[in-house]
């Protein structure tokens, strides 16, 4: 059941998560820097699907039994989800824009100089190529 439910997979340090989408939580467990302990990490998924970074964190030794490590997932997951939401996106439709002012005076879209260039430049080509014509003639 918890693979159909979650998502488990290693991390770049060669930690473990379970991702649970349906809570929109993340816990982590990680070899932590001192030996025979484990660094257990808990956090949010954001709306886009990317994790938020860690809410709670917890250091335990690798000899306590699953009971004490469930109960201390369990208080993290816990901590994560009494933590206040982050806040919420800006509703759909219109983005908002810079507080930039716009400039007086343009009404429409002006070409810019490397636009004038290109123009310039195809232009050339083509007229090249009607006097290269012209001037051989055609059999």
């Amino acid at each position: 059941m918890l693979w159909r439910r979650y998502t488990v997979y290693r991390d770049r340090a060669g930690g473990v998560v379970i991702r649970g989408e349906h809570v929109q939580r993340w816990i982590s467990l990680a070899p932590s820097g001192r030996r025979d302990e484990i660094l257990l990490r808990a956090g949010r998924i954001l709306d886009g699907g990317t994790t938020a970074p860690a809410r709670s964190e917890t250091v335990l030794p690798l000899d306590a039994g699953t009971g004490e490590l469930a109960t201390a997932c369990r208080r993290l997951l816990a901590e994560t989800a009494a933590d206040p939401a982050p806040p919420a996106p800006a509703a759909p439709g219109r983005a908002q824009r810079s507080g930039k002012p716009k400039r007086p005076g343009r009404k429409g879209r002006r070409m810019s100089l490397a636009s004038w260039m290109i123009l310039a430049c195809v232009v050339g080509v083509v007229a090249l190529y009607a006097y290269s014509t012209a001037t051989t003639g055609t059999r």
